[in-house]
């Protein structure tokens, strides 16, 4: 009796396993859907939450800056599902940079690059850099892969407001204004990614977040910071 119940819990806790992992499967679905169609969706990364629309479509990279309520003079992140995505939006890397690449990602660094003609202006609020990371996280990777090109990669916060964990934490400060919540849970990081930019004759640490200062000078030496230093 004992052994049967014990076996109808570990079907039924699988069987609820299953389901949870469909769910997942369905709503990236749906979020590759309406990211196609020029909508927004915010899903869970390595790090925080994060708004996503087509990096190519304007008029949905138009609406981040809206939702946000994001200053138009503050570039946005591009999120990439693999290194080999890397040259098509950025015009040249450096050693450096390819050094840092492959030491971090996928992972919890955004690196500053050229940008390259294809990136439109409004993602780089008409600079001539941009952002970039890869998440070591698969959901947004699928929603990458599923679209065909970079997604933005903000966080799925209102402009200085903190970085979402959780859905319910999107909810609170997006509520309707965006398309989709993938709740995949909360967010393992809990920590922005660090962003250092490499465009320059150093590396500049424009901020530091869950990559430290010395995990980085351990790869490049020494490293400026947009704090001095």
């Amino acid at each position: 009796m004992g052994k049967k119940l014990a076996n109808n819990l570990q079907t039924a806790g699988e069987a609820k396993l299953d389901k949870s992992l469909l769910n997942i499967q369905q709503q990236i679905e749906r979020g590759i859907a309406i990211l196609k169609q020029g909508g927004l969706v915010a899903f869970p990364t390595d790090t925080v939450y994060g708004l996503g629309a087509g990096a190519y479509l304007p008029q949905a990279v138009e609406r981040v800056y809206q939702v946000k309520a994001r200053p138009r003079n503050m570039p946005l992140p591009l999120l990439l599902a693999d290194i080999s995505q890397i040259t098509g939006v950025a015009e040249q890397v450096s050693p450096l940079a390819w050094q840092l690449i492959h030491c971090f990602m996928p992972g919890a660094l955004t690196l500053v690059l050229p940008k390259s003609k294809a990136v439109p202006d409004i993602l780089t609020a008409g600079g001539s850099t941009i952002a970039i990371r890869i998440p070591a996280h698969p959901i947004p990777i699928a929603l990458i892969h599923g679209l065909g090109t970079p997604i933005v990669g903000t966080s799925a916060n209102l402009s200085g407001q903190p970085s979402p964990l959780t859905a319910d934490e999107i909810n609170a400060q997006l509520g309707d204004r965006i398309d989709l919540i993938i709740d995949g849970g909360r967010c393992p990081g809990g920590k922005e990614s660090t962003i250092v930019d490499v465009t320059g004759l150093a590396p500049l640490i424009l901020r530091e977040g869950a990559i430290s200062r010395e995990e980085i000078e351990k790869i490049c030496g020494k490293v400026l910071s947009a704090k001095g230093g």
